[in-house]
């Protein structure tokens, strides 16, 4: 009899495509509005000098909220929903190079290795130039500028419109830098997100198998893989935070210079500046990979061939 320990891996092959996606989208974008205010406070706080505007986390927080109310938290969203077209590229790609890979190797280590920065390859070409548009409108805020560019206010003195902000920016990026200022900090967002993906896929695995030894065989799979996908996200942020910081900065100060942003950092504020915002990413990183291990492992198993449904064990 089958040891229900034994976590089985839903592959390509097994799944209905077209349930895949059509589920993958709605999933994908409930995750992004509960996690986005954090986003959006860790990107101020990478970018800020020292602690001259919020002094952690929660600080930001209750300053935003004051300052600019709920829809200070969610300044850019609409520009960064965008991104759904680079999460479904992300896990089309991730799937496929499993099964590429498994032609060569059977270790689902190896398999998650690459697949994992192998898809974050795929999505960060097309993120990129979202990110950089949604991050500058992050950093509008009431009085002290914090990024390169200022959305200019309408002549009767009140606030522009969302898409009104969003085509201000993408005027000024283009006077400033032309398209590749659209691109700036691609290197070093690759150089964070790629060892980010590649690094989070096998801890998540190896966790995920560890808690299954640990827990009763009635223990569901989908317990163990919940908090799996917390830790190997915390894994992942602690090793890749450094790059993080310097691919924020590098994206909205419209510095030309991983080596010399870093050394700049280091300059000002010591080895810790490299943890910025580390805090504030772990802390949107929990919610939204328990939904994003819950929501993906259910995706793949409502999204699984008919054929196949009785010969799964959960």
């Amino acid at each position: 009899m089958e040891d229900k320990r034994n976590i089985q891996i839903i592959e390509w092959e097994h799944l209905d495509k077209k349930k895949f996606y059509v589920f993958g989208v709605a999933m994908t974008m409930m995750i992004r509005v509960s996690v986005y205010p954090f986003t959006l406070i860790r990107t101020r706080l990478q970018v800020q000098k020292g602690k001259s505007l919020y002094h952690g986390t929660f600080d930001a927080f209750i300053k935003i909220l004051r300052a600019d109310g709920v829809t200070g938290l969610y300044r850019g969203f609409l520009v960064n929903t965008f991104t759904l077209i680079s999460g479904q590229c992300y896990v089309t790609t991730y799937e496929l190079t499993r099964k590429f890979v498994a032609d060569y190797s059977q270790s689902n280590t190896i398999k998650s290795l690459v697949a994992g920065g192998s898809a974050s390859l795929v999505a960060q070409s097309i993120t990129v130039p979202i990110d950089v548009v949604s991050q500058h409108l992050m950093m509008q805020r009431k009085g002290e500028r914090m990024g390169r560019f200022q959305v200019r206010g309408s002549p009767d003195g009140r606030g522009v419109v969302a898409f009104g902000q969003t085509k201000d920016i993408i005027r000024q990026i283009l006077r400033a830098d032309g398209l590749r200022g659209f691109y700036r900090g691609y290197v070093a967002s690759l150089l964070t997100y790629i060892p980010n993906s590649a690094v989070w896929w096998p801890f998540y695995h190896f966790y995920a198998e560890q808690l299954s030894y640990l827990c009763p065989k009635e223990c569901p799979h989908i317990v163990f893989q919940a908090v799996s996908g917390p830790l190997a996200a915390a894994t992942a942020s602690i090793l890749t935070n450094p790059m993080d910081v310097i691919r924020t900065r590098v994206q909205v100060e419209g510095k030309s210079s991983i080596t010399l942003t870093f050394r700049q950092l280091i300059a000002e504020e010591g080895p810790w500046g490299l943890m910025k915002g580390l805090s504030a990413r772990i802390i949107s990183a929990t919610p939204s990979t328990i939904v994003i291990v819950v929501g993906y492992e259910s995706l793949k198993k409502l999204s699984l061939r008919p054929e196949l449904v009785d010969s799964r064990h959960w």
